[in-house]
């Protein structure tokens, strides 16, 4: 069976590693000059957090969420699981027991608990939630990763390319573009998201960190060699443009009170791109002929991205 999958995101390289792993004669084309560009998902932030994003989100997400940590700590050594850590400022106390009556498997934590888990944090906050099953990682690095593993199944990347929907050298199309397919599901819109990438040896931090703010809620990510990576805004706008100055005040000002050193930190690079989203904020598989669009994965990209491809590959090899 030949497949094409067109987009070389995390929905399209999730999406073709599961085909080639079943024995699909597998493709990827990507209109991106390179790995990364045109890709939201290259600016994600790379929280495998499906019971943090159970407080705002449809209990679907935690429950095929939490099936995508074993599913990259088997195909992405990079993966680290250490849990994620939420805080709040003494005078947002109430947004942690809001956050704890929307969602489930955590420990409530004082601040020797927290020092225990983050050193640097020692003294800085009184209460928090501790959610010790969910993990993180690099989503540049994962997809690197996916993409040598796929050229390791011979599976061709081709960038720079345009494919059309429906080309008959191939059994099926997997459409997995993003907010570009837009002209074909009518009902994807766009959702903003900016992020910051910041550099200091002053603090560390193991964790995913999130900051409960009733403005702006913020998380920051550690990465490797001192980066950090500070987001996210959604902003309902189809607009690919830098980031504004009120949000890089915002990101800062957080980054900030959680920890002074991030003042001195130096700022590496700025992001701003499109996340598709569908009504409901789910992800969909719609099969239209031979293409199988697979769309809307939102805020949740490296979440819910395992669990979609499966779901492909299923449809693939059951038609």
């Amino acid at each position: 069976m030949r497949i094409r999958v067109i987009g070389a995101g995390v929905a399209g390289l999730t999406t073709a590693l599961e085909l080639a792993e079943r024995g699909a004669r597998v493709e990827v084309v990507d209109h991106g000059l390179h790995l990364g560009a045109g890709a939201c998902s290259w600016c994600a932030g790379g929280m495998l957090a499906p019971w943090c994003e159970r407080e705002s989100s449809d209990p679907a997400v935690a429950e095929l969420g939490s099936r995508a940590i074993e599913w990259w700590l088997r195909r992405f050594p990079g993966t680290t699981r250490k849990g994620t850590l939420v805080i709040a400022q003494p005078r947002d106390a109430g947004e942690l027991t809001h956050f704890a009556r929307r969602t489930e498997r955590f420990d409530w934590v004082d601040s020797d608990r927290i020092a225990d888990l983050e050193p640097d944090l020692q003294g800085r906050f009184h209460k928090g939630l501790f959610f010790p099953d969910e993990a993180h990682l690099d989503p540049r690095s994962a997809l690197t990763a996916l993409a040598a593993r796929l050229q390791e199944l011979g599976v061709a990347i081709r960038f720079d390319t345009e494919a059309s929907i429906g080309d008959g050298d191939v059994d099926r199309t997997i459409d997995c573009r993003g907010f570009a397919a837009q002209g074909d599901l009518p009902d994807l819109r766009g959702v903003k998201g900016e992020m910051l990438l910041v550099k200091t040896r002053e603090i560390s931090l193991q964790r995913p960190v999130r900051l409960l703010h009733p403005r702006i809620p913020l998380y920051i990510v550690p990465r490797a060699s001192g980066l950090f990576m500070i987001g996210a805004t959604m902003i309902e706008s189809s607009d690919r443009g830098r980031v504004t100055v009120r949000s890089a005040v915002e990101l800062l000002n957080g980054a900030y009170s959680v920890h002074p050193a991030f003042g001195e930190a130096e700022i590496i690079e700025f992001g701003a791109d499109v996340r598709p989203a569908f009504p409901d904020n789910l992800p969909a598989i719609r099969e239209c002929g031979r293409t199988i669009y697979f769309n809307g994965l939102y805020r949740h990209g490296f979440l819910l991205g395992p669990a979609f491809a499966i779901r492909v590959a299923d449809v693939v090899f059951q038609s």
